[in-house]
Parts: C-alpha cells; structure tokens; sequence
C-alpha cells in the first residue's frame, strides 16, 4: 500500500504548501478555485487508491476464516455512513482542506458523526476498507487494512495539531482586532 503513504504524503505537503504560500491560490485565482482543483486532485486519487487495493487483493488467495460477509455488510455501512456524513457536515471546502486555504468554518462541527470520532473519514475509510477484506476473504486486505489505519494514526499526529494551529491563529488575530477597535 506503498500509494497510500504516497497518497497521504501529498496531501499532507500540498495542504501546508498552500496554507504558507498559497501557490495553489496564486494559481488559480482565488482560495475557492484551489480547494476545487485540490479537491478534484485529492477525490481522483482516493479512487485510483481503492481500485489498486481490490486489484491488489483479486491477486491474492482466498483464505476461508478471513471470509466474513456479515461483519463485512456492518463495517462497510459503518464505515460509510461515517465517511459521507462527515462530508456532508464539512461540505466541500471543509472536507477537502479549505482550511488551509483560509476558508474556515465559524465552529467546529461536533454533531454526528464527530461525536463519534474526531476523525470520522479516517476511520470510516479504515472500516471500508476492513471490510472489503473481510467480504473478500484476503489475509492481504487485513495487512494492507493495517497499513491504511497506521498511515492514517500517523497523519492525525501532525494533522491535528495543525489545524488546531490554524483555528488559533484565527481566535489570535479575531482577539487582537477586537482590542485594537477598542482602542480607536
């Protein structure tokens, strides 16, 4: 699963690369149009990621105590419900990281499903992609599973605490106009 490494790697240099330099804004004139752009670079590759992991795991052998289609039905309706609910409570820009293109929501979103999880597209992608291992009955989808949630643990160490940065920054400055309207 050496692409999602890859695949969370880009996003994780593009987000910041925009959030300092905002090339992408630069680019394409304006925060929304890159977060667009992003947006479409980042959904195509999440496709062209799960087609190379069900072509990956059609090459790899059966293994019967792993075949658990139930369990797969139950993960995958998890995993998917928490997926798209959160997109649906991010909206685009809030899903494809319009934050760090300056386009920040007035609050944190702490309705279902971030009362679930904090990271309910990490998660729920994880379940997903259990699950397809479990309908499909792939000791390799286990692993290639594991790498998926380990890559994704990894990515909210530094992700977290980025955007918590940014959300700060936001209450720093609101703070500093107040005080400076005062004064005038």
């Amino acid at each position: 699963m050496k692409y999602e490494i890859t695949h969370i790697m880009q996003k994780h240099t593009n987000g910041p690369a925009e959030y300092r330099n905002h090339f992408l804004t630069r680019i394409f004139g304006s925060p929304y149009n890159g977060c667009y752009v992003l947006a479409v670079a980042i959904f195509s590759l999440g496709i062209l990621r799960d087609h190379l992991y069900n072509r990956a795991l059609a090459d790899q052998p059966f293994y019967q105590p792993v075949s658990q289609p139930y369990l797969a039905y139950g993960l995958f309706a998890t995993g998917n419900t928490l997926v798209l609910s959160s997109m649906w409570a991010l909206g685009l820009t809030g899903t494809y990281l319009g934050d760090y293109f300056g386009i920040l929501m007035d609050a944190p979103v702490t309705g279902f499903p971030f009362n679930v999880t904090g990271s309910p597209m990490y998660w729920g992608s994880t379940l997903s992609f259990l699950a397809v291992a479990l309908y499909k009955g792939k000791v390799a989808g286990l692993l290639l599973t594991l790498e998926v949630f380990v890559c994704y643990w990894l990515a909210l160490k530094w992700e977290d605490p980025f955007t918590a940065e940014i959300y700060a920054k936001r209450e720093r400055d609101r703070a500093k106009s107040k005080k400076g309207g005062k004064r005038a």
